[in-house]
């Protein structure tokens, strides 16, 4: 009798100060914005950068604080690459959209409809001071579920 209440007192001492078998869920994915870091299991809650969203991303190429305007035979031009932060390099064909500016005269590329997620972004122009194409590159986060974002992205000869 004895030891069979000592096999139940120590059976239900292991039963409830055993850790959990329940793994955390989460998003697992680290190129996700969502990214859980203590996630064990994923649960589907990621979420992605890319088109077919609610917003507006406004880029302004800038070579020396200096805004760089859209002209007729050259519109700046924005180049964007969805799920990452690092540069995929100079070539159109590496980005996932390109967008060139319509507005002459403007300062700005305008790209609607885009999802929060990390992005890179290469943008390019005409500076017409030195009469030279500018170009150059930043990670980006849009965070926002909607609304408008302006990202000034330096640019170098």
């Amino acid at each position: 009798m004895k030891k069979t209440i000592l096999i139940c007192i120590t059976l239900a001492v292991c039963v409830f100060t055993m850790p959990s078998c329940k793994k955390k869920k989460g998003c697992t994915d680290q190129n996700s914005i969502s990214y859980d870091s203590e996630a064990e299991e994923n649960d589907g809650s990621c979420k992605y950068a890319g088109t077919g969203g609610n917003v507006r991303l406004i880029i302004k190429p800038q070579h020396h604080g200096t805004p760089i305007l859209n002209r007729t035979t050259y519109p700046d031009t924005a180049y964007l690459k969805f799920n990452v932060q690092e540069s995929p390099g100079v070539n159109a064909y590496a980005y996932d959209l390109v967008v060139a500016g319509i507005h002459i005269g403007e300062d700005n590329v305008e790209i609607e409809g885009l999802k929060p997620g990390k992005y890179y972004i290469l943008a390019t122009g005409f500076d017409t001071t030195i009469n030279e194409r500018v170009l150059g590159g930043i990670p980006f986060i849009i965070t926002a579920e909607a609304g408008e974002v302006i990202v000034n992205v330096p640019v170098v000869e």
